[in-house]
């Protein structure tokens, strides 16, 4: 009988936070892991070290994934360096809170392009190039489930991700490929703790039933859970990470 050939898993914006939690977690699982970033190059680089330290198979790959050139190049680069791919965790995204009679065009080309429609090209991507059997992950956000006031514009371009997702299990199952995403709540990433106070993130601990916010490594495990091969009943779900928060 021939060896099982490695999977492979491609992660967007993974050289930190929710992402680099994800490529470590999957690296772990045993899978190469294909890291992206835009601009931290020295944050990829230690992660991708950190996994081959560990035994693992990684590589590190610049592309702003809001250019669908340079997000085809990526899956290109994926496809040549590691011999194919298994998983895509489309993750890149960015937030930007205003309410919407503040909003302006350029909040909401920021936060579609990053978040909807660079969503969308990576679907679209791996749609083509996924092998069979393999495993889409999105990340969207808890937001699309809590509509509070500031968020319409990011929601929204999150609430598309979504829908993106339950559509394209339906045209993948014919090939055993499952389309997911997950809506993470609070987490505490760089970016969070750039944008909200102690106090207020105090607060959100004390509104979540579990009594804390989110960690990236939470996330991660339902990632991981939903890239292997034990989540192979479940396809076009949303699963929402928020601690019971929503």
């Amino acid at each position: 009988m021939e060896p099982a050939l490695t999977r492979t898993a491609l992660i967007t914006g993974s050289s930190r936070g929710i992402g680099r939690a994800i490529a470590e977690r999957l690296a772990a699982d045993g899978l190469d892991v294909v890291v992206n970033y835009r601009s931290d190059r020295a944050a990829a680089e230690s992660l991708v070290a950190g996994i081959e330290a560990s035994g693992g198979r990684a590589a590190a790959a610049q592309a702003d994934v809001t250019d669908p050139a340079q997000l085809r190049a990526l899956f290109d680069f994926a496809e040549q360096r590691l011999g194919g791919l298994d998983v895509l965790v489309s993750n890149v995204g960015t937030a930007r809170f205003a309410p919407l009679a503040e909003a302006t065009d350029a909040d909401y080309d920021l936060l579609f392009g990053t978040n909807a429609r660079a969503t969308f090209t990576a679907l679209r991507e791996a749609a083509n190039r996924l092998r069979d059997g393999g495993r889409i992950v999105a990340i969207s956000s808890g937001v699309t489930a809590t509509h509070r006031p500031g968020t319409g514009l990011y929601g929204a371009a999150k609430a598309a991700v979504d829908q993106l997702v339950r559509v394209l299990a339906g045209e993948l199952g014919p090939r055993g490929i499952t389309v997911n995403s997950v809506r993470p709540g609070a987490t505490r990433t760089e970016a969070l703790l750039e944008l909200q106070s102690e106090e207020t993130l105090q607060r959100m601990a004390a509104a979540t039933p579990l009594g804390r916010i989110g960690e990236p490594a939470d996330i991660a495990d339902i990632v991981a859970f939903l890239a292997s091969d034990d989540s192979r009943w479940i396809t076009g779900q949303v699963i929402n990470a928020g601690g019971g928060t929503f």
